[in-house]
């Protein structure tokens, strides 16, 4: 199928009534589309944001999920995202069953003109990966910058070099993350946190924290399933003794069980910090990142909240 080429209307029309049952959630762009740009589409607005910054002028970039204020885990995609996959050249997805509707939308649109880059596959993670929430890492970015100045480069060979260089450039503007999270571990290495699923864990990690919340409750929550009493309890036990520095919880997933955690968090006096796994307006993924680990210094080194960026 040549570049940019759309399925017959028939099976694009089965396709689009399908989806249309979803949340119609629909597609965010960058900037206008612009001819003889290289469309390129991310499941993701952190992952769409990289693209823009390496791609720069050559490329036209749009997010399917860029809503802060939404669940993620609920979402459905809209009749635009099928036609918007359905042309790009570039598709970046984050895999490991996290946005699994973008492998139905492309398997229903198949392109031989399309490349996709899961990014799970592309840090060569096997599919029994318990955290799926890849760009709180500081080695997924750098390593999906690299990936995309190549296959940019590919599609134009004559801006090989333009695509190099910002990739370069992108993965140099995580230094004061990195730096920032190595000095926190020098500082508070073991420090116990808490939390309502492992979204940040990657980063807590890569700050040296140790996160005591039981690892079943993490992933009862993030999968939408009522924990134990006994992981309840645990969790309860965190909180109201105080025994964690600081309550990292998600913004964008919340409900009774994780409202009477925060409430406790509270009531203890354990700083609460808000993470997100949308990037929220106004943010690029560095400047996201990097609020992100002041809110969390904040609450280890001054006991204050952040409860929302």
């Amino acid at each position: 199928m040549p570049s940019g080429a759309i399925l017959p209307a028939a099976a694009i029309a089965l396709l689009l009534a399908a989806l249309a049952a979803g949340c119609g959630a629909g597609l965010a762009t960058t900037g206008p589309h612009r001819p003889g740009t290289i469309q390129a589409v991310a499941a993701e607005n952190q992952y769409a944001d990289v693209l823009a910054q390496v791609g720069g002028r050559y490329v036209s970039v749009g997010a399917v999920e860029k809503d802060p204020a939404s669940d993620p885990h609920s979402f459905g995609a809209s009749p635009s995202v099928a036609r918007a996959l359905a042309g790009a050249r570039v598709i970046v997805q984050n895999g490991l069953g996290y946005d699994s509707f973008m492998e139905r939308i492309e398997n229903a649109t198949p392109s031989s003109a399309r490349t996709v880059i899961d990014v799970a596959e592309m840090l060569h993670l096997p599919d029994s990966t318990a955290n799926p929430h890849l760009w709180y890492s500081p080695s997924t970015m750098p390593a999906l910058a690299g990936r995309l100045a190549d296959v940019l480069g590919r599609l134009q060979p004559a801006h090989r070099a333009y695509f190099r260089a910002r990739a370069r450039a992108f993965v140099s503007s995580l230094d004061p993350w990195r730096s920032g999270l190595a000095r926190l571990a020098r500082r508070f290495a073991g420090a116990p946190v808490a939390s309502t699923e492992p979204l940040a864990d990657y980063m807590l990690a890569a700050a040296g924290l140790r996160n005591l919340t039981p690892a079943a409750l993490q992933m009862d929550v993030m999968d939408g399933i009522d924990p134990s009493p006994q992981s309840v309890s645990a969790q309860q036990g965190l909180l109201s003794g105080r025994r964690v520095r600081a309550f990292v919880y998600n913004r964008q997933v919340t409900d009774t069980l994780t409202e009477r955690f925060l409430e406790q968090a509270r009531d203890a006096g354990v700083p609460v910090v808000a993470a997100y796994e949308t990037m929220p307006p106004g943010y690029h993924y560095q400047s996201w990142m990097l609020a992100e680990l002041t809110a969390l210094r904040r609450a280890l080194a001054e006991g204050r909240s952040t409860p929302r960026l």
